[in-house]
């Protein structure tokens, strides 16, 4: 009786008593491989292994690309399509575009258009080489062959990135990023990766359309949603695109240690530390400014504060404000007095003795003293290019949104208060009311790494 083996090898082998494996099979179960490999590396390494994940990713691939030469030559009846998609789609494991790949993918679709998978790993190609347009038609042209999650999200990407003729345009290309990337997740409400990409599109609506804090608190929310995935939670991007959030919130501290994190997972990567250097500059000179009145000398400070008249409460001079139909009363008090939080029916008046430099110039921070010589932080949002506020100006804010900033990061330690406006329009400068025409649209780009 002759002997049974049952060691498996891939098609080809010449020897009758070995049960032959599917080539395709076995290069998928190696592709998947890899690709586990890649999204869950920290669980099977440290976060200071992070330096080597890009190399040890390529080894990984080298050694995938290995099981594709012992397949070569051999005559893959019906699956020529997936062959080239699986190969394609393992040089396109790695962060920068791989040419090949593109070949490969690109075959695969022509031979098989109905391959779904295809189409996203070739939109992928594209997406790296920057070409947006191409992307584009990739992730559509995939979706008439069976609605999916990766398809969605990565319209979602593209549509936000794609070059725009009009404002009207972008602003209806985000809005329909919103809708792919809410259609992801309900697809698989545990992808983290769709969560995350849901969370930069509400990023994007609100810094592109409307500054509605309602929209940055469904983005924060989407992102916490995301960090419950193993995979997203790996991911840079996702807190480099929180950290920006963060900031925009002036949750300082929370923003530096995004930033942190973010270079954590990915040291090779600037940006995020370049980021969170400039965001501790920022914070360290509003600092300063605040606890020394804009470093000016006592006796200018003097003569400043005594040109102070109320003529220069503009409209808010008889002490209240129409809102509507009704009238609101407005009480004129000493930045001391202000409360955390909104001070409604409150009204602070002072000269701005200095202005700080944020490289993302969002927001125009400046400062302002009042009579009693308290100095305070104002971040003022939405104002136009060219536009902003000089020392010696007198500005009236109504209904001040105070903030106390009180945290250390690093060795250092920040304790400062600072006053929020979301608009220019509120504002009294030197006795009148800023324009309309002093007010824009704040427009902030996520980075684009997987976004």
């Amino acid at each position: 009786m002759s002997e049974i083996i049952d060691e498996k090898v891939v098609a080809g082998a010449k020897d009758p008593n070995v049960v032959k494996e599917d080539p395709i099979v076995a290069l998928t179960e190696k592709v998947q491989s890899l690709y586990f490999f890649r999204d869950h590396y920290f669980e099977t390494h440290s976060i200071a292994d992070a330096v080597r994940k890009s190399s040890d990713v390529e080894k990984k691939m080298k050694d995938t690309l290995i099981k594709f030469e012992e397949c070569h030559g051999y005559e893959i009846d019906g699956c020529r399509a997936q062959y080239y998609f699986l190969k394609g789609k393992t040089l396109n494991v790695i962060d920068r575009f791989v040419p090949q790949a593109e070949e490969l993918l690109s075959k695969a679709v022509k031979l098989e258009p109905s391959l779904i998978d295809a189409w996203n790993e070739l939109g992928e190609c594209y997406w790296k080489n920057d070409d947006i347009q191409q992307a584009k038609n990739c992730f559509i042209g995939a979706l008439p062959h069976g609605k999916n999650k990766v398809s969605l999200r990565n319209l979602s990407m593209v549509l936000r990135q794609e070059p725009t003729a009009t404002y009207d345009q972008q602003v209806q290309n985000v809005q329909q990023g919103v809708e792919r990337a809410k259609e992801a997740v309900s697809l698989d409400t545990s992808d983290g990766v769709s969560w995350a990409i849901l969370g930069n599109a509400y990023l994007s609506s609100f810094f592109t359309i409307v500054q509605n804090p309602m929209t940055l608190r469904l983005c924060m929310s989407a992102y916490a949603q995301a960090e419950k995935d193993v995979v997203a939670r790996c991911n840079p991007d996702l807190f480099y695109n929180k950290a920006i959030a963060l900031k925009y919130q002036e949750e300082y501290k929370l923003a530096l240690e995004s930033f942190e994190q973010a270079t954590l997972l990915d040291p090779t990567w600037n940006i995020p530390k370049d980021k969170r250097d400039e965001l501790l500059k920022y914070l360290k000179d509003v600092k300063n400014l605040v606890n020394s009145n804009g470093r000016l000398k006592p006796k200018k400070l003097h003569q400043m504060i005594q040109t102070m008249d109320k003529k220069q409460l503009g409209a808010y001079k008889d002490g209240f404000y129409t809102s509507g139909n009704k009238f609101v009363k407005l009480n004129l008090i000493p930045i001391k007095e202000l409360i955390p939080g909104a001070n409604l029916e409150k009204l602070i008046f002072g000269k701005v003795v200095c202005w700080i430099q944020d490289p993302d110039c969002v927001p125009f921070t400046f400062c302002l003293v009042d009579k009693d010589k308290t100095c305070i932080a104002v971040t003022l949002y939405n104002l136009a290019k060219g536009r902003g506020v000089t020392v010696g100006d007198s500005v009236v804010i109504p209904e001040p949104y105070l903030t106390c900033h009180d945290f250390s990061y690093g060795d250092d330690t920040f304790n400062f208060k600072s006053i929020r406006v979301e608009t220019p329009v509120v504002l009294i400068l030197n006795g009148r009311k800023m324009g309309r025409e002093q007010q824009a649209s704040t427009k902030l780009s996520t980075f684009k790494k997987t976004d």
